[in-house]
């Protein structure tokens, strides 16, 4: 999707309408990129755009996905329900029964092209939601670069986790290894969904994709331009791979500790 930034309206309408034709098509879940309510280059406007969550625009699009009766995830910037002007990045969970659910954005890119970190405060909790579809776990973007984040997300019982995404072409290569190795080494499926179009001279990649627990890609959406791609995804898919690549019985659990005390000495 590519967005109208700073015009909640316009990309309400285009998310509206993206799940009427999924509905047609029979989907369960859609899903939105990163700050796909209202785009991603919008600096001190983003002040202006935040809301609480819930909030106005949230109650909106959980409306769109009640009456579809389907389940659906976005991104918006969230204004903290404590303070005037605390801000995050935030990925919403909404289904047909209302809002299910939020995930705070934990890394923060602010290096070459980003500055996250000037207006966005990061998130301390991973985020793993029981639906109707299974438990879906919510990340985005930055956050494929830690594995910390998918493994504590899938240890938490995530079956499917979803990262929205505003990658710009410089790093499409990045991630299209980042998120099969996360699908990997959680024997998990991972749901990709990146932003595409030119904002401020910025451009995205778009290439969502659907990657199943062997890190093969299922369904992969068009590159540089606006696309609609379904999958299907079958739990049962997981088991052989837990059973012959057993990652997560392996888990190490005493080198988390380790891995903490030389984090703190960098």
């Amino acid at each position: 999707m590519s967005c109208e930034r700073g015009n909640k309206p316009a990309n309400i309408k285009k998310i509206e309408k993206t799940v009427a034709r999924a509905k047609k098509q029979k989907a369960d879940l859609v899903i939105f990129p990163e700050l796909s309510l209202t785009g991603y280059v919008l600096k001190d406007q983003l002040y202006e755009l935040a809301e609480p969550i819930p909030g106005s625009s949230t109650k909106i699009i959980e409306d769109i996905a009640k009456k579809a009766k389907l389940h659906l995830v976005f991104g918006m910037p969230e204004l903290s329900e404590k303070t005037q002007a605390t801000l995050y990045n935030t990925a919403v969970l909404v289904g047909p029964e209302g809002f299910i659910g939020k995930y705070r954005k934990m890394y923060l890119p602010t290096h070459s092209v980003f500055e996250e970190k000037r207006y966005f405060r990061g998130g301390y909790e991973t985020a793993a939601f029981d639906t109707d579809l299974g438990k879906i776990g919510l990340t985005i973007c930055y956050d494929m670069f830690f594995p910390e984040v998918s493994r504590l997300t899938r240890l938490k019982g995530a079956q499917i986790i979803v990262c929205i995404s505003a990658s710009p072409a410089v790093r499409r290569a990045f991630f299209e290894t980042l998120t099969a190795a996360r699908a990997i080494e959680n024997t998990a499926f991972l749901i990709y969904v990146n932003l595409v179009g030119i904002e401020n001279g910025l451009q995205f990649w778009g290439g969502s994709r659907l990657v199943g627990p062997q890190g093969k890609v299922l369904v992969k959406a068009k590159y540089d331009e606006e696309d609609f791609v379904m999958g299907e995804v079958n739990y049962a898919d997981i088991t052989p791979i837990e059973t012959f690549v057993p990652v997560l019985r392996d888990l190490r659990p005493e080198l988390f500790d380790k891995l903490k005390e030389a984090a703190e000495k960098l």
